[in-house]
């Protein structure tokens, strides 16, 4: 009986390690009460290598409170040496019936957003510290002013895969 315990398990942490074997950096950020427009959400990171191809994603865990079909946000990413790309970025959130998509079974819906890497592989050319910051930069349509608490945004993070091209 024991053994069948001990099995069990170690099928479990197996099964749970060979599925986080490739990410390289996962980060979280919880958000209450909204999405405020003037939030940064920011992640220090050591570059993995010079050599290696990565995929960056943007992560985002949202509710039935999200009331938009897509999402526009302001992605900066810092380089050791003081280079800044700055990318102003559209994902679709949901169907056109307005049913969220991502993976999940409850009202929480998981997103992963390609940020770099998607269509061509991404490879560090600095050694050090980067940094990448995030920024929601949602409008309703035709009001020039932008949506001050993003309502259904409940984590924002963001992670580093290795490449498998």
């Amino acid at each position: 009986m024991q053994s069948k315990s001990v099995l069990w398990i170690f099928l479990f942490v197996f099964v749970a390690l060979s599925c986080q074997q490739n990410k390289v950096f996962d980060r979280y950020t919880s958000i209450s009460n909204g999405w405020n427009k003037q939030d940064v959400i920011s992640y220090d990171f050591a570059a993995p290598d010079t050599a290696n191809p990565y995929n960056l994603f943007i992560n985002l865990r949202t509710t039935t409170a999200y009331k938009f079909s897509n999402l526009f946000l302001i992605v900066e990413l810092d380089y050791p040496n003081g280079k800044v790309t700055k990318d102003t970025l559209e994902f679709l959130m949901a169907k056109p019936n307005g049913e969220l998509l991502g993976s999940g079974f409850t009202s929480i819906k998981e997103h992963k957003l390609s940020f770099k890497g998607y269509d061509t592989p991404f490879v560090f050319t600095e050694e050090g510290t980067y940094k990448v910051q995030i920024q929601q930069a949602m409008r309703h349509r035709g009001e020039p002013n932008g949506v001050v608490q993003l309502e259904g945004i409940i984590d924002v993070g963001f992670s580093i895969e290795s490449s498998n091209k």
